[in-house]
Protein backbone atom coordinates (compact mmCIF):
# COMPACT_ATOMS: atom_id res chain seq x y z
CA UNK A 1 0.00 0.00 0.00
CA UNK A 2 1.49 3.32 -1.11
CA UNK A 3 0.75 6.24 1.18
CA UNK A 4 0.35 9.59 -0.58
CA UNK A 5 0.49 12.45 1.92
CA UNK A 6 -1.17 15.44 0.29
CA UNK A 7 -0.17 19.01 -0.46
CA UNK A 8 -2.82 21.38 -1.82
CA UNK A 9 -1.34 24.67 -3.00
CA UNK A 10 -3.25 27.97 -3.05
CA UNK A 11 -1.52 31.37 -3.18
CA UNK A 12 1.83 29.63 -2.51
CA UNK A 13 0.48 28.20 0.77
CA UNK A 14 -0.61 24.77 1.96
CA UNK A 15 -4.39 24.68 2.33
CA UNK A 16 -7.13 22.11 2.84
CA UNK A 17 -10.64 22.47 1.49
CA UNK A 18 -13.81 20.85 2.79
CA UNK A 19 -15.65 19.06 -0.05
CA UNK A 20 -13.62 21.11 -2.54
CA UNK A 21 -15.21 24.39 -1.40
CA UNK A 22 -12.82 27.33 -1.88
CA UNK A 23 -14.91 29.32 0.62
CA UNK A 24 -14.37 26.63 3.24
CA UNK A 25 -10.61 26.38 3.41
CA UNK A 26 -7.98 26.20 6.10
CA UNK A 27 -4.59 27.79 5.49
CA UNK A 28 -1.51 26.38 7.19
CA UNK A 29 1.63 28.27 8.15
CA UNK A 30 4.02 25.76 6.58
CA UNK A 31 5.05 26.26 2.94
CA UNK A 32 4.49 23.51 0.35
CA UNK A 33 8.27 22.94 0.02
CA UNK A 34 8.72 22.69 3.79
CA UNK A 35 5.77 20.30 4.02
CA UNK A 36 7.32 18.11 1.32
CA UNK A 37 10.56 18.16 3.32
CA UNK A 38 8.65 16.88 6.38
CA UNK A 39 7.23 14.00 4.35
CA UNK A 40 10.66 13.15 2.96
CA UNK A 41 12.27 13.33 6.41
CA UNK A 42 9.72 10.83 7.74
CA UNK A 43 10.53 8.41 4.94
CA UNK A 44 7.60 8.76 2.54
CA UNK A 45 8.34 8.03 -1.12
CA UNK A 46 5.21 9.39 -2.83
CA UNK A 47 3.24 12.60 -2.52
CA UNK A 48 -0.02 13.86 -4.01
CA UNK A 49 -0.06 17.53 -5.01
CA UNK A 50 -2.99 19.61 -6.23
CA UNK A 51 -2.40 23.05 -7.71
CA UNK A 52 -5.65 24.75 -6.69
CA UNK A 53 -4.63 27.98 -8.43
CA UNK A 54 -4.14 25.94 -11.60
CA UNK A 55 -7.51 24.27 -11.12
CA UNK A 56 -9.19 27.67 -11.12
CA UNK A 57 -7.56 29.08 -14.27
CA UNK A 58 -6.28 26.07 -16.21
CA UNK A 59 -2.57 26.94 -16.14
CA UNK A 60 0.53 25.42 -14.50
CA UNK A 61 0.59 28.25 -11.96
CA UNK A 62 2.81 26.66 -9.31
CA UNK A 63 5.15 24.63 -11.50
CA UNK A 64 8.17 26.34 -9.88
CA UNK A 65 7.15 24.92 -6.49
CA UNK A 66 6.58 21.46 -7.99
CA UNK A 67 9.99 21.56 -9.66
CA UNK A 68 11.60 22.61 -6.39
CA UNK A 69 10.01 19.69 -4.54
CA UNK A 70 10.98 17.10 -7.16
CA UNK A 71 14.59 18.29 -7.40
CA UNK A 72 15.24 18.75 -3.69
CA UNK A 73 13.65 15.62 -2.29
CA UNK A 74 13.60 12.98 -5.02
CA UNK A 75 9.97 12.17 -4.23
CA UNK A 76 7.57 10.49 -6.65
CA UNK A 77 5.05 13.23 -7.28
CA UNK A 78 1.58 12.94 -8.77
CA UNK A 79 0.21 16.35 -9.72
CA UNK A 80 -3.28 17.53 -10.60
CA UNK A 81 -5.18 20.76 -10.96
CA UNK A 82 -6.21 22.50 -14.18
CA UNK A 83 -4.18 20.38 -16.60
CA UNK A 84 -6.06 20.89 -19.87
CA UNK A 85 -3.56 20.45 -22.71
CA UNK A 86 -0.50 18.50 -23.84
CA UNK A 87 1.83 21.45 -23.19
CA UNK A 88 0.95 21.44 -19.51
CA UNK A 89 1.44 17.68 -19.28
CA UNK A 90 4.85 17.98 -20.95
CA UNK A 91 5.92 20.82 -18.63
CA UNK A 92 5.22 18.68 -15.58
CA UNK A 93 6.91 15.60 -17.03
CA UNK A 94 9.93 17.70 -17.98
CA UNK A 95 10.38 18.84 -14.35
CA UNK A 96 10.30 15.22 -13.22
CA UNK A 97 6.85 14.38 -11.87
CA UNK A 98 5.90 10.70 -11.93
CA UNK A 99 2.20 11.02 -12.83
CA UNK A 100 0.09 13.82 -14.29
CA UNK A 101 -3.55 13.68 -13.20
CA UNK A 102 -6.22 14.56 -15.75
CA UNK A 103 -9.67 15.30 -14.38
CA UNK A 104 -12.26 17.67 -15.82
CA UNK A 105 -10.51 18.01 -19.19
CA UNK A 106 -10.49 14.21 -19.62
CA UNK A 107 -14.15 13.87 -18.66
CA UNK A 108 -15.20 16.63 -21.06
CA UNK A 109 -13.04 15.32 -23.89
CA UNK A 110 -12.29 11.60 -23.93
CA UNK A 111 -10.10 12.04 -27.02
CA UNK A 112 -7.79 14.30 -25.03
CA UNK A 113 -7.43 11.52 -22.45
CA UNK A 114 -6.80 8.88 -25.09
CA UNK A 115 -4.24 10.97 -26.98
CA UNK A 116 -2.46 11.89 -23.73
CA UNK A 117 -2.12 8.23 -22.76
CA UNK A 118 -0.68 7.45 -26.18
CA UNK A 119 1.67 10.42 -26.19
CA UNK A 120 2.86 10.03 -22.57
CA UNK A 121 2.75 6.30 -21.82
CA UNK A 122 2.73 5.32 -18.13
CA UNK A 123 2.54 8.99 -17.10
CA UNK A 124 -1.19 9.69 -17.13
CA UNK A 125 -3.42 9.23 -14.08
CA UNK A 126 -7.17 9.74 -14.33
CA UNK A 127 -8.88 11.62 -11.52
CA UNK A 128 -12.51 10.62 -11.07
CA UNK A 129 -14.24 12.83 -8.53
CA UNK A 130 -17.75 11.67 -7.73
CA UNK A 131 -20.74 12.85 -5.76
CA UNK A 132 -23.56 10.36 -5.20
CA UNK A 133 -22.20 8.19 -8.02
CA UNK A 134 -22.00 11.02 -10.59
CA UNK A 135 -18.80 12.65 -11.83
CA UNK A 136 -18.12 16.29 -10.99
CA UNK A 137 -15.98 18.70 -13.00
CA UNK A 138 -14.63 22.27 -12.79
CA UNK A 139 -13.15 21.97 -9.32
CA UNK A 140 -16.28 20.06 -8.24
CA UNK A 141 -18.53 23.02 -8.98
CA UNK A 142 -20.42 21.23 -11.76
CA UNK A 143 -22.12 17.85 -11.90
CA UNK A 144 -21.45 16.20 -15.26
CA UNK A 145 -24.62 14.03 -15.15
CA UNK A 146 -22.36 11.08 -15.99
CA UNK A 147 -22.27 7.98 -13.85
CA UNK A 148 -18.72 7.25 -12.75
CA UNK A 149 -18.85 3.57 -13.64
CA UNK A 150 -20.31 4.29 -17.09
CA UNK A 151 -17.50 6.72 -17.89
CA UNK A 152 -14.88 4.28 -16.64
CA UNK A 153 -16.19 1.57 -18.95
CA UNK A 154 -15.86 3.93 -21.92
CA UNK A 155 -12.21 4.86 -21.24
CA UNK A 156 -10.95 1.71 -19.52
CA UNK A 157 -8.91 0.58 -22.54
CA UNK A 158 -7.19 3.94 -23.19
CA UNK A 159 -4.03 3.09 -21.27
CA UNK A 160 -4.43 5.16 -18.10
CA UNK A 161 -1.70 4.06 -15.66
CA UNK A 162 -3.43 5.02 -12.40
CA UNK A 163 -6.94 5.96 -11.32
CA UNK A 164 -7.58 8.30 -8.39
CA UNK A 165 -11.10 7.99 -7.05
CA UNK A 166 -12.42 10.71 -4.74
CA UNK A 167 -15.78 10.71 -3.01
CA UNK A 168 -16.48 14.45 -2.76
CA UNK A 169 -18.94 14.02 0.11
CA UNK A 170 -16.12 12.55 2.20
CA UNK A 171 -13.30 14.90 1.17
CA UNK A 172 -11.96 16.92 4.08
CA UNK A 173 -14.62 15.48 6.38
CA UNK A 174 -12.48 12.80 8.08
CA UNK A 175 -15.41 10.39 8.09
CA UNK A 176 -13.53 7.49 6.44
CA UNK A 177 -13.36 6.90 2.66
CA UNK A 178 -16.21 5.41 0.67
CA UNK A 179 -14.76 1.91 0.59
CA UNK A 180 -17.87 0.36 -0.96
CA UNK A 181 -17.90 2.63 -4.00
CA UNK A 182 -14.11 2.49 -4.31
CA UNK A 183 -14.29 -1.32 -4.44
CA UNK A 184 -16.78 -1.13 -7.33
CA UNK A 185 -14.44 1.19 -9.23
CA UNK A 186 -11.38 -0.97 -8.49
CA UNK A 187 -13.17 -4.12 -9.64
CA UNK A 188 -13.89 -2.54 -13.04
CA UNK A 189 -10.65 -0.59 -13.54
CA UNK A 190 -7.91 -1.92 -15.82
CA UNK A 191 -5.33 0.05 -13.81
CA UNK A 192 -4.57 0.33 -10.08
CA UNK A 193 -6.74 2.65 -7.99
CA UNK A 194 -5.80 5.25 -5.39
CA UNK A 195 -8.36 6.04 -2.66
CA UNK A 196 -8.97 9.71 -1.91
CA UNK A 197 -11.27 11.57 0.45
CA UNK A 198 -12.17 11.14 4.10
CA UNK A 199 -9.21 9.32 5.63
CA UNK A 200 -9.48 9.81 9.38
CA UNK A 201 -7.30 7.20 11.09
CA UNK A 202 -4.71 4.45 10.68
CA UNK A 203 -7.65 2.01 10.73
CA UNK A 204 -8.76 3.44 7.37
CA UNK A 205 -5.32 2.62 5.95
CA UNK A 206 -5.46 -0.94 7.28
CA UNK A 207 -8.93 -1.41 5.78
CA UNK A 208 -7.77 -0.12 2.40
CA UNK A 209 -5.05 -2.77 2.31
CA UNK A 210 -7.71 -5.46 2.01
CA UNK A 211 -9.22 -4.02 -1.18
CA UNK A 212 -8.40 -5.64 -4.50
CA UNK A 213 -6.63 -3.56 -7.20
CA UNK A 214 -6.05 -0.66 -4.80
CA UNK A 215 -2.51 0.67 -5.08
CA UNK A 216 -2.55 3.37 -2.44
CA UNK A 217 -4.37 5.97 -0.41
CA UNK A 218 -4.17 9.78 -0.15
CA UNK A 219 -4.06 11.34 3.32
CA UNK A 220 -4.56 15.08 3.74
CA UNK A 221 -6.53 16.89 6.41
CA UNK A 222 -6.00 14.19 9.05
CA UNK A 223 -2.24 14.87 8.83
CA UNK A 224 -2.55 18.65 9.03
CA UNK A 225 -5.00 18.49 11.93
CA UNK A 226 -2.80 16.05 13.82
CA UNK A 227 -5.28 13.15 13.84
CA UNK A 228 -2.70 10.89 12.17
CA UNK A 229 0.94 11.11 13.20
CA UNK A 230 3.44 10.86 10.33
CA UNK A 231 5.66 8.41 12.23
CA UNK A 232 2.66 6.05 12.57
CA UNK A 233 1.50 6.58 9.00
CA UNK A 234 4.86 5.84 7.40
CA UNK A 235 4.84 2.37 9.01
CA UNK A 236 1.93 1.51 6.69
CA UNK A 237 3.79 2.73 3.59
CA UNK A 238 5.18 -0.03 1.42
Amino acid sequence: MKIFPAIDIKDKKCVRLVKGDFDNKTEYEISPVDQAARYKDHGFKNIHIVDLDGALIGETVNIDIIQDIVRKFDLKVEIGGGIRNSDSIKKYIDVGVEKVILGSAAIRDKNFLKESCEKFPSKIALGLDAKDGYLSVSGWKENSNRLTLDFLKEVNHYGVSRLIYTDINRDGMKQSPNFEETSKIADKSNCPVIISGGVSSIDDIKKAKNLKNVEGIIVGKAIYDGDIKLKELVKEDA
